[in-house]
């Protein structure tokens, strides 16, 4: 029987793990190709032959997505296999669409066929959409884990846009770590937060390999924390899932991909920043949850900010710079750094475009929607050099950094500058720590549980 012809068509990160699990060794296919979207500079490279395995000795090449119709019929192409997240159904089915036209199955694999099973308690905390709020959720949940004893591992969904082959298992207990492993922005907004607070993270490219890595950490593991990323669902069989939802884009849960199939698969939805969102927004979430999943249990979230330095926006034109990919491929007006701006009493909130570098201008074509605020893309040296320029450039008197990190840490900021903080506060009941408690009892993780 001849081998089925497939392209995987992804975004560095799923795509990859639906490869690894599903037809890395399966002699029924041949991947001929991945594409790539949503993350700049990521096609013209190979998914190398050394993670590949034995039926692809040259490794797998990774083509732009705007060549798929013209590599489904170079290449006699079967399947193509849908392996990214946080996109509209339209957006899934326009994908679809020019597939079939040019010959080929469109498919998505599902979870059966993609979690791996750990041999320790998994935790996931997913979302709807991106930027939603799981960095602080899966804060949250750690914190309450490590305050009864219990030494947590936290995995991250990948972002693997360097040496994938240096990248298979990657571990980050310091913020030396950080630089070892050459990481960019994007990445060290999402580690960082775990190493400061004294918790070990993994991620990579290989999770097989990285969760029996986890499993036998030196520090010690009591429990696996999965850390999504955009809105994808876990890339192991959870025990529990957390799904946060955003009322800022009331809808998005039931019409984006795959947010709704984590809003489904959820035990526990926190419906997150109650405190800034439209009662009507809220609402229309909580209808949501009541639709698609009646059974499972709601916890109200706020995310309360705080800054360094609030005189410093008080009357003070503002150039405000937020997380990157939660303004583009998330698709968010506004973030924290607005939200400062708001509450502190900003006279002006200056629009960035005006002084864009490089690259910068690029995403700002691909991405108009954006708006005023400057998005903290760092994917490359490049596009570093380009945000430090642009800041630097600005007619502003001061910059509001909205990122989970502290930008002057690894670019130059000349004007004056001040930090937001944000993390989740439950409103009334259920809280976390009861979700917590019954799940350390149901897995005997410690004798005794105080509820």
């Amino acid at each position: 029987m001849a081998k089925k012809n497939v392209i995987i068509v992804g975004a560095a990160g799923r795509d990859f793990h639906n490869f690894n699990t599903y037809f890395r060794d399966n002699s029924e296919y041949n991947v001929v190709a991945f594409t790539a979207a949503q993350i700049p500079d990521i096609d013209g490279r190979k998914y190398p032959a050394e993670l590949a395995g034995s039926l692809y000795p040259d490794g797998i090449p990774i083509y732009a997505e705007e060549d798929l119709p013209k590599l489904i019929k170079e290449y006699c192409i079967d399947d193509c296999v849908f392996s990214y997240s946080d996109v509209s159904y339209k957006k899934v089915m326009n994908v679809s669409a020019i597939v079939n036209a040019a010959g080929s199955n469109f498919k998505l694999l599902g979870p059966g066929d993609t979690m791996i099973k750990s041999h320790k308690p998994v935790i996931a905390v997913v979302a709807t959409r991106t930027g939603c709020g799981k960095s602080q959720t899966s804060r949250k949940v750690i914190e309450e884990l490590m305050a009864k004893g219990l030494k947590v591992i936290a995995i991250r969904h990948p972002m693997p846009y360097g040496d994938l082959v240096a990248q298979k298992v990657q571990r980050f207990a310091t913020v030396e770590d950080l630089k070892k492993h050459k990481c960019t922005v994007e990445e060290m907004e999402e580690y960082e937060p775990h190493v400061t607070r004294g918790n070990v993270i993994y991620a990579g490219v290989d999770y097989e390999a990285i969760v029996r890595a986890a499993e036998e950490d030196p520090d010690g593991c009591d429990v696996i924390l999965w850390d999504g990323g955009n809105n994808d669902f876990a890339f192991y069989k959870p025990d529990l899932t957390v799904t946060v939802a955003d009322p800022h884009r009331p809808g998005a849960e039931l019409s984006y991909y795959p947010g709704e199939v984590n809003l489904r698969m959820a035990d526990v939805v926190v419906i997150n920043k109650m405190d800034s969102a439209a009662p009507e927004g809220i609402q229309e979430v909580r209808e949501s949850i009541a639709y698609a999943n009646p059974t499972a249990q709601v916890v109200d979230g706020a995310s309360p900010i705080s800054v360094d330095d609030p005189e410093m926006i008080r009357g003070k034109k503002v150039l405000i710079v937020e997380d990157g990919p939660t303004l583009t491929h998330g698709e968010m007006k506004i973030g924290a750094g607005t939200i400062a701006a708001r509450k502190f009493g900003a006279a002006e909130e200056i629009d960035a475009r005006p002084y864009l570098v490089g690259k910068l201008k690029e995403t700002y074509e691909i991405y108009p929607e954006i708006g005023n605020i400057l998005p903290a893309m760092g994917y490359s040296d490049q596009q570093l050099k380009d945000l430090e320029a642009t800041i630097n450039a600005s007619d502003c008197d001061t910059v509001i950094i909205g990122t989970p990190i502290d930008l002057n840490r690894i670019i130059n900021i000349k004007k004056p500058n001040t930090r937001v903080y944000y993390d989740l506060e439950e409103i009334g009941y259920p809280k976390m720590s009861h979700i917590i408690n019954q799940f350390v009892k149901e897995h005997n993780l410690v004798e005794e549980t105080v509820e």
